[in-house]
């Protein structure tokens, strides 16, 4: 990382919003040849929430908004808005631009960032990068995925999944360079590109009737493949920015892992050599909301009282494409 940089990044705020609608596991034992615990014991997961009317930008806006209620500060203050998405409104404008106008962000410039589930790890560091740059002052990121509109509800391997929710950090500048953002490690893979993908409505393939008819505007994933790929990446690269910053398993207050899946959580908490009460875990009331999940985790410790000013965690993601990735962060606030 650069250490000539004349400010550290710091997350002085935070915000989420999960929809109403929760879909339990015996919902989804009507719909589809599974049990809740088959989906327990390979998942982790319990239930998910779903967004039955509006879109990503709705999400995203709603946790702008709990982060700027909860900060006590307009939307005209903050000056870039980043939304981490698989999930879009539409392809453009930019669901950034929605949100911004949603919250009457009128100062703000943004855009939209595409990694999947390590969407919000890229977005953190991009965000960072214009903090420190000294050009910025307040800087929004928010993850935010609106997955059952991607999700067909007939794979049974898939639908259980996934789930609907943003969640929002705010970036402001520090002085004190022993907190925030200390470095991160962030990698992509394309010739994973077939395991993890949405074939349909691209340049590659535009809407047709057929491309409707072969199901090509769903989310496919060949779920062992990836499993395979993430449990390594995922473990490897938080042990790795461990290695490089000299830390060692107690030194670290939380592990924050993108929440896919509980046994390559488990993974890679053992790889670090991190008890399991180091682990920040939700992937049992949310399920996989892909950008979400990683801001949703901050903020329900910070707010719950157990994630403190000085805590040094590891942030770490796996994502179709392939991305990956792991920051190391001293929490300020």
């Amino acid at each position: 990382m650069n250490s000539n940089k004349k400010f550290s990044a710091v997350i002085t705020a935070v915000g989420l919003y999960v929809p109403d609608k929760i879909l339990d596991n015996a919902y989804f034992e009507k719909i589809v040849d599974t049990t809740d615990e088959w989906i327990r014991t390979r998942t982790g997961i319990k239930e998910r929430r779903i967004l039955e009317n509006g879109a990503t930008s709705d999400l995203a806006a709603k946790a702008a908004e709990d982060l700027l209620r909860s900060k006590n500060i307009s939307a005209e203050e903050i000056e870039v808005i980043i939304v981490a998405t698989v999930t879009p409104d539409m392809f453009f404008p930019a669901t950034a631009c929605l949100v911004q106008d949603k919250i009457g962000a009128k100062n703000a410039w943004g855009f939209d960032l595409s990694a999947a589930c390590s969407g919000f790890l890229f977005a953190y560091q991009t965000g960072c990068s214009l903090i420190e740059s000294g050009n910025y002052k307040k800087v929004m990121v928010i993850g935010a995925d609106k997955m059952s509109s991607i999700v067909d509800y007939t794979d049974r391997n898939n639908c259980i999944l996934f789930g609907d929710a943003a969640s929002a950090i705010l970036l402001e500048p520090s002085e004190d360079k022993s907190f925030g953002l200390q470095d991160s490690l962030l990698k992509v893979d394309g010739s994973g590109k077939d395991a993890l993908y949405m074939k349909g409505g691209g340049s590659l393939n535009p809407p047709t009737l057929e491309t409707v008819e072969k199901k090509m505007h769903y989310l496919y994933q060949d779920g062992k493949a990836v499993f395979k790929v993430a449990v390594k990446g995922m473990a490897d690269i938080s042990y790795e920015i461990m290695q490089k910053n000299n830390l060692k398993s107690e030194d670290i207050a939380f592990l924050v892992p993108h929440q896919a899946n509980l046994r390559i959580i488990d993974a890679t908490a053992e790889r670090m050599g991190i008890t399991k009460d180091k682990v920040m875990i939700n992937i049992d009331k949310y399920g996989n909301t892909t950008a979400a999940t990683i801001p949703l985790c901050l903020t329900e410790y910070y707010r719950d009282g157990r994630l403190k000013k000085g805590d040094k965690i590891i942030l770490a993601a796996f994502g179709a494409g392939f991305t990956w990735g792991a920051a190391y962060a001293v929490w300020a606030i």
